[in-house]
């Protein structure tokens, strides 16, 4: 018999309670890709031999990417009576100071902080919620990441989880849910940006008794990493996600489909699944309702085209990863055969709170047809890089120089490139463009999946576009002729400009190319593969016509270093 869901959250806030307000220190430690990659296990291991040799009582917690990724590894402190510290760019020979000083006698370590988190002040160590990179956020699909354990499902519980199922599943019809996602406003956070509501009402549409949600975690854009971000650091608001998007649509199961070999996600995800279903919040007859779901973890190769949507049911049914024709459309025959709904990792997970605090809370953050918020990858030339949520419509220069410090090392900025390598590159001139789903497709960049790469006046933007045709033709699958040679001539063309010894015709050549790729294509790969030469194009033509007519680079990267001498490709 499932428990009371009232009894089961009582309990779990009694037991943050105890965590959090405690009579014995707790620490977290952030162990998401970017903690891990900068040396977040030698730190646990040596929390936990000073733990041992000192015999103290306190708890080690391993928690997600709370977001400044460029300090990790990040060590999160609260003793009692104490004030909450986070340290950054912790290193195993920090760890016994900051246990004496702070863990044993309460005396936070301020030369090693980053800030203090909450209500509780310290005279020489500044609020992290007044950093640059802190101080801007609005965090609703990240509000739990970096404070709760992503494996125990009480933590988040204990901060509104699950009372948004809970009240739809008492309190209002699959239709009301339906309405409420509709009303937000919300678009899908996967880079097309199409309404969610809208999506969901062509499922529930579909007559037939089995039906699935799928979402994508394929996740291959360089420079994207707030979807397994959230995987690590908070997956049960995926998980409650799927199954509010489940309950509103009539579906029978769910599948997140992740890369192999992101091992971080995937665990996490499995965690939250098992630990969901040991408290019947997923299978059958759910919180003791008559509404009955299950979810499961399916995997692809690293196949950057397994993450459109026809692809990635082609992955999940076991075949090659490769788009279908359409129509018909998933909503109508999907997963295999049956009616499907795929949606991003970012966009269900708002859902439960759009559902919980209603949708005019949502629809008044943001502005016009792009509500809510926007969660970003900062990387490139920055001096602040890691992964932030913000409101939308704030502009793409308040978040370069405000929220990210601007280049470091007195640079300049040069262009910022914009929703992966299928996006475009927008001029250091041209930032004034609101964080807004439409306002950035009229300038030929698009938002996408929330990577933003930086670049500095040091760089050249012909290599720079070689790079990403390079990936895109790597990536492409080969199942349409004008993707598949397309992205091979495009970049043959820029290899050849990028050794100076491109030929005068060689720019129309490529737009030639590009308007094929967009006309013929079968999916989004090809028909946007163009966009990232159109776009340099439009801001940099000079850079490419400098290196047609002069044979120079003015930046001093070509030609490149992956050429050997005689011209051929190392």
């Amino acid at each position: 018999m499932p428990p009371n869901f009232e009894d089961l959250r009582a309990l779990s806030i009694r037991r943050w309670q105890g965590l959090s307000q405690g009579d014995k220190p707790w620490i977290r430690v952030g162990t998401a890709l970017c903690g891990k990659a900068a040396g977040a296990d030698r730190v646990i291991a040596a929390l936990t031999s000073e733990l041992e040799q000192r015999n103290v009582g306190a708890t080690i917690s391993e928690v997600g990417c709370l977001g400044p990724c460029y300090a990790e590894p990040l060590v999160d402190v609260v003793t009692p009576r104490g004030p909450r510290v986070v340290y950054g760019g912790v290193t195993p020979e920090q760890v016994p100071e900051i246990f004496d000083s702070h863990i044993v006698n309460g005396k936070p370590v301020a030369a090693y902080a980053l800030g203090t988190l909450g209500d509780d002040r310290s005279d020489d160590i500044p609020r992290l919620a007044d950093h640059p990179m802190m101080k801007a956020q609005h965090r609703i699909a990240l509000r739990n990441a970096g404070h709760v354990d992503p494996c125990d499902i009480r933590q988040y519980i204990a901060n509104d989880g699950y009372a948004a199922l809970y009240r739809a599943l008492t309190e209002m019809t699959p239709d009301q849910v339906r309405e409420e996602v509709s009303k937000s406003g919300l678009r899908g956070r996967g880079g097309a940006a199409f309404p969610t509501g809208t999506k969901w009402n062509f499922l529930a549409g579909a007559k037939d008794p089995v039906k699935y949600i799928l979402v994508n975690c394929e996740e291959g854009d360089p420079g994207a990493f707030n979807d397994k971000g959230i995987l690590e650091s908070d997956p049960h608001s995926l998980i409650e996600g799927v199954i509010l998007a489940g309950y509103a649509t009539g579906a029978t199961m769910g599948y997140v489909f992740i890369r192999h070999g992101h091992d971080g996600p995937i665990d996490r995800t499995w965690c939250a699944i098992d630990q969901a279903r040991e408290l019947g919040i997923l299978g059958q007859n759910i919180l003791g309702s008559s509404f009955s779901f299950d979810i499961e973890v399916a995997l692809t190769g690293d196949s950057y085209v397994a993450g459109e949507e026809t692809a990635l049911m082609e992955s999940i049914e076991g075949k090659r990863a490769m788009p279908r024709y359409r129509p018909p459309f998933p909503a109508q025959v999907g997963l295999f055969g049956k009616p499907s709904n795929i949606n991003n990792v970012k966009t269900l997970a708002y859902v439960p709170q759009i559902v919980l605090r209603g949708s005019d809370w949502f629809a008044g953050i943001g502005r016009e047809r792009s509500t809510g918020t926007a969660i970003l990858c900062l990387s490139g030339d920055l001096t602040y890089t890691g992964m932030a949520e913000v409101p939308m419509g704030m502009t793409l220069r308040q978040v370069v120089d405000d929220l990210a410090g601007g280049v470091p090392g007195g640079k300049k900025l040069k262009l910022l490139q914009t929703g992966g390598p299928l996006g475009g590159v927008l001029s250091s001139d041209d930032l004034d463009i609101p964080l807004d789903f439409d306002a950035m497709a009229q300038t030929g960049a698009i938002m996408g999946s929330g990577g933003i790469i930086a670049a500095s006046e040091e760089s050249c933007v012909v290599d720079l576009t070689r790079v990403l045709i390079a990936f895109c033709q790597y990536e492409s699958c080969g199942k349409c002729f004008p993707c598949r040679t397309g992205m091979t001539h495009l970049l043959e063309v820029l290899e050849r400009i990028c050794r100076l010894e491109g030929r005068s015709g060689d720019l129309e050549l490529m737009r030639t190319v590009g308007q094929n790729m967009q006309a013929g294509s079968l999916c989004g790969h090809g028909q946007l593969g163009f966009n990232p030469v159109s776009s340099a194009l439009r801001y940099f033509r000079e850079e490419f016509e400098q290196h047609l007519r002069d044979k120079t680079c003015a930046a001093g990267k070509c030609p490149s270093p992956w050429y050997s001498p005689d011209g051929a490709r190392r």
